[in-house]
């Protein structure tokens, strides 16, 4: 059929048809979600990683941990802004 993509390998190396067009979703899904959690610090992402793990590890030992990620919040701003200031 002339003008339709298969959705396979062309030989080129690229895709055509629906292929083309998921991958290109997916690959613009991931871009937004990686853009949205990380944005411009890593580290405050991996901070926040770092706070939820132990949130969760605390509280699977019986501890109350409803503190720890305002407080993580808390030094993890403090620090952001210490670096801004600093530059």
């Amino acid at each position: 059929m002339k003008g339709r993509g298969t959705g396979g390998d062309t030989g080129t190396g690229t895709r055509t048809g629906a292929g083309a067009g998921l991958m290109r979703r997916l690959r613009g899904f991931g871009a937004f979600w990686y853009d949205f959690v990380v944005g411009d610090d890593w580290r405050i992402a991996l901070g926040v990683v770092l706070a939820l793990g132990a949130t969760a590890g605390l509280v699977a030992a019986g501890v109350d941990a409803w503190w720890l990620p305002p407080a993580a919040v808390v030094v993890l701003l403090a620090l952001s802004l210490h670096r801004a200031v600093r530059r």
